[in-house]
């Protein structure tokens, strides 16, 4: 379980963040939802330490964040960035293996190579293994990161906006992968998204954000209503029900 206890977050005297308290269970897909500026992405950072914490306490599984050395955190928590990309010569195979460095710290085992090899082949990147990650398209890029963030081997996995620049096959085959994820490998996924229909349909739970405050937590069908949509987005829409999901229809 994540403990997110009064996280509060200010960059001079702007407050980005303002008091968030909440717990997120253990295992499944949470997704963070909101209008651009919410501090969603913020929020994931400070929950991988990326961003100091000052204001306020995160804990995973018990573990105080502040508090526990870097070399145990990366063993318990793995983040794939926003702004993840690779512009090396670097291979397929090679990045997954970099995933691997918390525990091999430059001196990979034979677990390390068994590792890499069933997550190529779990992610269906055999074919791809010997190519540089440069020359990838979108959708191979993505799923190549998702992989090396996932031969990390941790407990959760944090993941922030995934779906950019992914078009409507890429972002639904990648979602569905993290669905198997969290389900198959008892992985605990937090994940920043901008279509609460991806949300609704793969999520466990959502957090909506604005305006630096946690304003909703619960159940995708028991959020997504037109009052809530009105107070997260300021939009008016219909909502459907497609195969036991909720569905927004924003578009029109």
């Amino acid at each position: 379980m994540i403990v997110l206890d009064q996280v509060s977050y200010q960059v001079g005297s702007l407050p980005i963040l303002k008091n968030i308290s909440t717990a997120i269970e253990k295992g499944g897909i949470t997704a963070l939802v909101g209008p651009n500026g919410a501090g969603k992405s913020t929020l994931l950072s400070l929950m991988a330490r990326l961003l100091p914490l000052k204001t306020g306490n995160i804990s995973f599984d018990g573990i105080d964040l502040s508090k526990t050395p870097t070399c145990d955190i990366a063993k318990k928590l793995a983040i794939m960035r926003q702004d993840n990309s690779v512009t090396s010569r670097i291979t397929v195979r090679e990045l997954l293996m970099f995933g691997r460095f918390p525990y091999h710290k430059g001196n990979p085992c034979q677990e390390d190579f068994e590792i890499v090899e069933k997550t190529l082949q779990q992610f269906n990147l055999l074919e791809l293994a010997s190519r540089f990650v440069v020359d990838l398209s979108g959708g191979q890029r993505q799923r190549t990161l998702v992989a090396m963030v996932f031969c990390q081997s941790t407990d959760y996995l944090l993941l922030d906006e995934p779906l950019n620049n992914l078009d409507m096959f890429h972002a639904r085959n990648l979602m569905s992968l993290l669905r198997r994820i969290a389900d198959e490998h008892n992985r605990t996924i937090i994940i920043v998204l901008h279509d609460i229909n991806y949300a609704s349909a793969y999520a466990d739970n959502i957090m909506g954000m604005k305006n630096g405050e946690l304003v909703l937590h619960g159940k995708p069908n028991d959020v997504i209503t037109p009052q809530n949509l009105q107070r997260l987005f300021g939009v008016e829409a219909e909502i459907v029900p497609v195969q036991n999901h909720k569905l927004v229809m924003h578009y029109v």
